[in-house]
């Protein structure tokens, strides 16, 4: 059974000269445990599916099943937005107990989790320091140890990455497939679900890529990712297969693209 599955989906909103289509029919699975990437244009949908996924807008139409567990006492998702979210009164330890303290969970064990996360991300050091004393890499891996410290099934990531430099984008993509590769003994690993402008990004973390089309979107096509884990970005990217592979996805989305553009492409 999919640990997320949308059928028919719709999402609208109000407009100034009427209904605004955002979202759908849009038809998906994914397995748990799979690491599934969404690309398509600006404007597409693929936040606003995040968005329903984590239960902060509700769907015009269509249904969206989401098989949380019942009896478990750990949050079924966490959402990683774009740019900073951390809160800049907080330190960073503050910072990523921050859901382990809503959850009601006792302060030994709120530092322990803290401590071990912090060094799983490299922040050892930075435990008392504050947002602004950190660069943006690190703002970004506070946020995304604050997502893991709550242990979610589901970790939702919405162009997380959009807004660093190269050098601390390809740190945090292997980072992230770091963390995800390697659950915690006993557990089976995190599904992810990852917003992303950038096909190299989508290909070097999914095991599935999703196409959206156009606005309102839908998913128009999917390609598998054949590359073994665990994967090195720059290592990666001298396969010529992953060049192959880019290429395939970029004639996908052109054609959407354009089309949101309001391009029409010559044949």
């Amino acid at each position: 059974m999919p640990i997320i599955q949308a059928l028919n989906l719709t999402k609208t909103f109000p407009g100034p000269v009427g209904t605004i289509a955002a979202l759908g029919p849009l038809d998906l699975s994914v397995a748990t445990g799979e690491f599934v990437c969404i690309v398509g244009p600006s404007g597409c949908g693929k936040s606003t599916f995040l968005r329903l996924v984590a239960g902060l807008e509700e769907p015009t139409d269509g249904d969206l099943m989401l098989a949380a567990p019942t009896n478990s006492e750990r949050p079924f998702n966490a959402m990683v937005f774009q740019g900073d979210s951390t809160f800049p009164w907080m330190t960073v330890h503050e910072n990523v107990e921050y859901g382990l303290r809503m959850q009601g969970v006792r302060e030994k064990q709120r530092s322990a989790t803290v401590a071990s996360i912090l060094g799983v991300v490299g922040l050892t050091g930075f435990a008392e320091a504050y947002p602004y004393q950190l660069s943006g890499g690190m703002r970004q891996r506070v946020a995304l140890a604050r997502a893991f410290a709550n242990d979610p099934d589901v970790l939702l990531m919405d162009e997380p990455f959009g807004a660093l430099d190269e050098q601390n984008r390809i740190l945090l993509q292997e980072e992230l497939l770091r963390i995800w590769e390697r659950p915690a003994e006993g557990k089976q690993g995190k599904t992810v679900l990852f917003v992303t402008h950038s096909i190299d990004e989508a290909l070097v973390l999914a095991d599935r890529v999703l196409i959206m089309s156009a606005a309102p979107g839908r998913i128009v096509d999917e390609i598998r990712v054949p590359f073994e884990r665990p994967r090195r970005v720059y290592e990666l990217k001298r396969n010529p297969q992953f060049g192959e592979l880019g290429y395939r996805v970029w004639e996908k989305l052109r054609n959407e693209v354009n089309r949101s553009r309001g391009v029409v492409r010559s044949p």
